[in-house]
């Protein structure tokens, strides 16, 4: 369900569950926590998903076991927002949920025209883990923030771009990571690693 490659210092995560519009659950969490902290000696770290979603966040059965409040959430999002290389989340479709951990700690989001972006904790009942709402900020603000989390909106890759919630729009978003990778596969470890220090 979680795909790894590895290959020129680049390290790719394919979420594979397109039938079920890339839900995460708890086996497929615990194994992309794993295969990011496998990733840390990589220069690059892409993840991205199969089909036409890149995921709808957490399996809706499991959230409601108990995965919505699991701790493997912000172990995820913290093995993404601490990769010394350059994370880039490549967006094949809409993210919803839980899935917008990952996003938000990635260096760089690229998304394809068609992606949907919402994060119905309102709505659910649930609370985001907690890193998420003060990255989401950071990208957008604190009004757009809660247009997202407390509003419910669902906002096209055209706004996301617009408020800065995405940093690319593209058909072809592996091409677009790839290309924006370029430099930090050229670059030796400790340098990305000091320049995303000073960042």
């Amino acid at each position: 369900m979680i795909h790894a490659v590895t290959n020129g210092g680049v390290t790719t995560l394919t979420l594979d569950r397109p039938d079920k519009a890339n839900a995460l659950t708890e086996a497929m969490l615990r194994d992309l926590c794993g295969a990011v902290e496998e990733a840390q000696t990589s220069k690059v770290l892409i993840l991205t998903g199969r089909g036409s979603v890149f995921s709808a966040g957490a399996d809706l059965a499991a959230a409601k076991a108990g995965l919505a409040v699991s701790p493997l959430w912000e172990r995820l999002s913290a093995g993404i927002a601490g990769f010394k290389g350059l994370s880039i989340a490549a967006l094949n479709g809409t993210v919803a949920g839980g899935a917008f951990g990952m996003v938000l700690a990635s260096d760089l989001r690229v998304a394809v025209p068609k992606a949907k972006f919402f994060y119905p904790v309102m709505k659910l009942g649930f609370l985001p883990p907690a890193p998420d709402p003060g990255r989401l900020v950071q990208l957008v603000g604190p009004a757009r923030a809660k247009m997202i989390l407390m509003a419910g909106q669902k906002i096209t890759s055209e706004t996301a771009l617009d408020w800065g919630l995405v940093d690319q729009v593209s058909e072809d978003v592996i091409a677009a990571a790839q290309a924006l990778a370029e430099d930090a596969i050229g670059a030796a470890n400790a340098h990305i690693a000091g320049i995303k220090s000073l960042l």
